[in-house]
């Protein structure tokens, strides 16, 4: 009788501890799986394994999609493209390094346009004797858009003789405005040109001025023209990084972003990579969802794709903006553990990265024939 015992109850230890096990398994595998689920946290110390580099093919991390030997035929025709595009005054792991800050920091505002006969629709208003600034500012109209096209009023500074914004306390001897031909929104139409010269006109009135306007059929044809043009030289490249595993964290994008020369956009949900120069558009935008970006909790919200692009008129080619992009996607897919992909969601892998570079070739060289090489202050305004 009392063996009967013991076996029993030797028999309820034994499945007590096998319930044991079997209960801290599954704890474990639900603790597992929510890990997993969760998104990629930013590390509290830098990760030695990549350092802050350039773009140049040695910044690659071993292991990176450079790494395989399938690929290296077409990494070689890639940077062979690269080598053939516009010369550049300086290399790209120098201009990463410059553009590379120490901390995060918002990206300079761009600066104003000034007006330009190649992409701007200009009339002269004549003046009998100077006007102040004073009086001219007063006069300006409160937009400055006819439609979705921009115009620019400005004032021949009667001490310097240089045109300028009105400016209080100066003096003007005469005054020129002109309404953007054309921009991403298409060609200045009748109606936006009407309605340029109805606010021009009003300022002419106030400041006592004699306006000398362009031939209305003249600007439309000439407007329609430089859209046609620029509708048929017009690149915005973009891809997208799609992880593999692990969602991502707002802060662990930031953070692998960051090594890489990217810094906040103005915009929530905008990391851009800065341009040489203050005030000069990105050179890279690197852009997720801007809900995640304002989320209460950004440490929680998950991203799954982020888009990387380039707006090619918007950047001088000695920048080295089509480097810059493929670079970056390969070493942010390294580091993030993501796969490129286009929009409908298949691979990029290196081959497509050589055809986009001729293009770009082709591109370049028609921009500049035409006095609107990428980058310029006209390409700039053209191509917004």
């Amino acid at each position: 009788m009392a063996g009967n015992v013991f076996g029993d109850l030797g028999l309820m230890q034994g499945l007590l501890a096998v319930g044991g096990v079997v209960l801290v398994g599954v704890i474990a595998q639900g603790w597992w799986a929510a890990r997993k689920a969760s998104p990629r946290q930013a590390e509290q110390a830098p990760d030695s394994r990549i350092e802050p580099t350039g773009f140049g093919p040695a910044a690659v991390p071993a292991g990176g999609p450079a790494a395989n030997s399938s690929d290296a035929a077409a990494l070689a025709a890639v940077q062979a493209v690269v080598a053939a595009l516009p010369d550049r005054g300086e290399t790209l792991t120098a201009v990463a390094a410059d553009a590379a800050p120490a901390e995060l920091r918002p990206a300079a505002p761009r600066k104003t346009a000034r007006l330009d006969p190649l992409i701007d629709a200009i009339a002269t208003l004549a003046l009998e004797s100077p006007v102040t600034g004073d009086l001219a500012l007063v006069h300006l109209p409160p937009s400055r858009r006819a439609g979705t096209k921009p115009f620019l009023i400005e004032g021949e500074n009667a001490a310097t003789g240089d045109w300028e914004m009105p400016v209080a306390g100066q003096r003007y001897r005469a005054f020129q405005a002109g309404v953007q031909l054309a921009n991403r929104s298409g060609a200045l139409n009748e109606i936006e040109y009407s309605e340029f010269v109805q606010k021009l006109q009003a300022f002419a009135d106030g400041v006592g001025a004699m306006a000398e306007l362009p031939d209305m059929l003249d600007v439309v044809a000439r407007a329609r023209e430089l859209d046609t043009f620029a509708g048929g030289h017009d690149a915005q490249l973009s891809l997208n990084l799609r992880a593999n595993a692990a969602a991502w964290s707002v802060g662990f994008l930031q953070q692998c972003a960051q090594r890489h020369g990217f810094v906040p956009g103005v915009l929530p949900g905008r990391l851009v990579m800065p341009g040489a120069e203050d005030g000069s558009p990105p050179v890279l935008v690197l852009a997720f969802d801007p809900q995640v970006a304002l989320a209460d909790d950004p440490a929680v919200a998950a991203l799954r794709t982020v888009q990387l692009s380039l707006d090619v008129p918007q950047t001088p080619a000695d920048g080295e903006p089509f480097p810059a992009w493929h670079q970056a996607a390969r070493l942010l897919a390294a580091d993030m553990d993501a796969t490129l992909c286009d929009d409908a969601g298949r691979p990029i892998t290196l081959q497509a990265f050589v055809g986009i570079g001729d293009d770009l070739k082709q591109l370049y060289q028609a921009l500049e024939s035409r006095d609107l090489a990428a980058g310029s202050p006209a390409a700039r305004r053209l191509f917004s």
